[in-house]
Parts: structure tokens; sequence; C-alpha cells
């Protein structure tokens, strides 16, 4: 893996068009043959634009949206996003989750998802949330890196998604701080 080649940065409404295209891509090529083709053939990229620009433009959402921005800096340079915040329900000991985090296919390896984690850890601990944790489909070949960004494996359950029942994994990081730490040095 080589080091962070793109910047990463609060999102504003501007970008949802680029989260949109990243986020149709990024499902298509990661849950292809796991969850349902009809659904991720319905998804839209307009759909999933006017999502984004509402997510972003929330006022009082106790959240973050972060961008990751290809070096180039030209027309359709974001390469990735993340989103985060305060638990949204379920009984983990944790304040905080990882609603989203996903790269383009083309920029994967290049240090861009642990420069989005770090980013979206360093919000929750702006916000005073020290620990986080994510839920991953079981198939997702992403928990992996997950894993490897030293999340710990502590729960799994059935969530049922367009019309079919899907294994999760639960990743959880206790210590964000610490994480952040043990990045830097």
């Amino acid at each position: 893996m080589t080091g962070l080649s793109a910047l990463v940065r609060p999102a504003v409404p501007g970008d949802a068009a680029e989260i949109a295209q990243v986020h149709v891509e990024t499902w298509r090529a990661a849950y292809a043959g796991v969850v349902p083709d009809s659904y991720l053939i319905a998804m839209t990229e307009t759909e999933q634009r006017r999502y984004w620009r509402r997510q972003i433009a929330a006022r009082g959402w106790a959240g973050s949206v972060l961008v990751a921005e290809a070096p180039d800096g030209g027309e359709g340079n974001l390469v990735g996003f993340g989103s985060c915040g305060v638990l949204r329900g379920g009984n983990l000991p944790y304040k905080a989750e990882i609603y989203t985090l996903y790269v383009a296919d083309d920029w994967q390896g290049r240090g861009i998802g642990r420069g989005l984690l770090a980013g979206l850890f360093q919000a929750l601990l702006g916000a005073g949330l020290s620990s986080a944790f994510l839920w991953v489909l079981s198939r997702n070949p992403s928990r992996f890196f997950y894993e490897a960004m030293g999340g710990e494996m502590v729960g799994e359950r059935k969530e049922r998604f367009a019309g079919t029942w899907l294994d999760e994994m639960a990743y959880a990081w206790p210590d964000l701080d610490g994480w952040l730490n043990d990045l830097t040095s």
C-alpha cells in the first residue's frame, strides 16, 4: 500500500453528485451477488444525490460526511467518502457509529480508506465521542480492511435488506484517540 494520495475534507452540498456516483459504483462492485441484483440495478445516482445533499446540508444533524479528493483536483475528483455520527441504536457499548465508508475501486489500496477512517475518528473525537463501531456485511471483502485497521469484531447479526436476510459483523474501536496516536507514531 502506498501513502495517502488524496485530500480528506468535509463534504459540501455541491459534492453530492460525485458522492452519489462513488456510492452507486462501489455498491454495484462490492455487493454483486451479495444483495439482490434487482436492488443494485434499481440504484440511481439521482436518488443518491438527493439523499447525500440532504445529509450534508441537514441542520443539527449529529454527524459528519467527509470526502476524499484525488490529487489532480480535476473534474470528477472525489474518489471516496465516509459518514459518521452518534450511535443509531442497538446494544453495543460504543458512543458513535461509522455509517458509511466507500472508496472507488481504482483508488483502493492507496491509503484513502485509512485517511477517511482517521478523518471520521477525528470528527467523532471533536464531538466528544471517544469510541465507535460499524456494521459490515460478512460477505463484503472490505471487512478485512477493518480488521487491518485494528477493528475488533464485537458482534454479529442478521439484517433484513431488500427482501433477503444478510449476515453482518460489527467492528469496534474502543479508543479512537489511541488509534489516531498509533497511526501517527
